[in-house]
């Protein structure tokens, strides 16, 4: 398969894992879920000739079908044979659980939850769409990656990095 552009999945860093009773829209009563976090990738333009127009699909975080958290990444151009760093925030604001995580339930003691004692497996998962204009308008080519990394929420690693390098599959 051939792409444009190097991509490299460095890390994502969760900095706030709240859970507290609350309702939904419709007034039933769950656990209500709500998390802050931002991804981190550089990618990089070997091209000797052509720039690099770069958009993304909403990354999404998701506990299993489940979608808890979710994001955009600003487009950007970039110029032949440079390199940038590029930070999405994903974030989720009171997201109804419906008793749907189960490790949420695990470490509740009475009405809190203990952070430290958190651990949900999540997905993240998005498509990256690179395009460059060859000559002009006349030759364009389009590449896609998809992208899916199974990361662990661990409460007690909140505000330190999760590396991506390793965990993440696309095609």
């Amino acid at each position: 398969m051939m792409t444009l552009g190097v991509w490299d999945w460095q890390r994502m860093v969760f900095m706030d894992f709240t859970v507290q009773a609350g309702m939904d829209s419709t007034g039933v009563p769950t656990d209500m879920l709500s998390l802050n976090s931002t991804v981190r990738i550089l990618y990089k333009n070997p091209a000797t000739f052509f720039g690099v127009h770069v958009t993304s699909t909403p990354f999404e975080l998701h506990y299993y079908q489940l979608k808890v958290a979710s994001g955009l990444m600003k487009p950007f151009y970039q110029r032949r044979q440079t390199e940038r760093n590029s930070t999405t925030v994903v974030q989720g604001v009171q997201v109804p659980l419906y008793g749907a995580v189960a490790a949420v339930g695990d470490a509740r003691t009475g009405d809190q939850i203990q952070k430290d004692s958190v651990s949900v497996d999540l997905n993240l998962t998005f498509t990256l769409r690179s395009r460059a204009y060859i000559l002009g308008r006349l030759v364009k080519s389009k590449f896609y990656r998809h992208v899916r990394c199974p990361i662990t929420l661990d409460g007690s690693q909140l505000g330190k990095p999760v590396f991506l390098k390793d965990s993440c599959t696309y095609r």
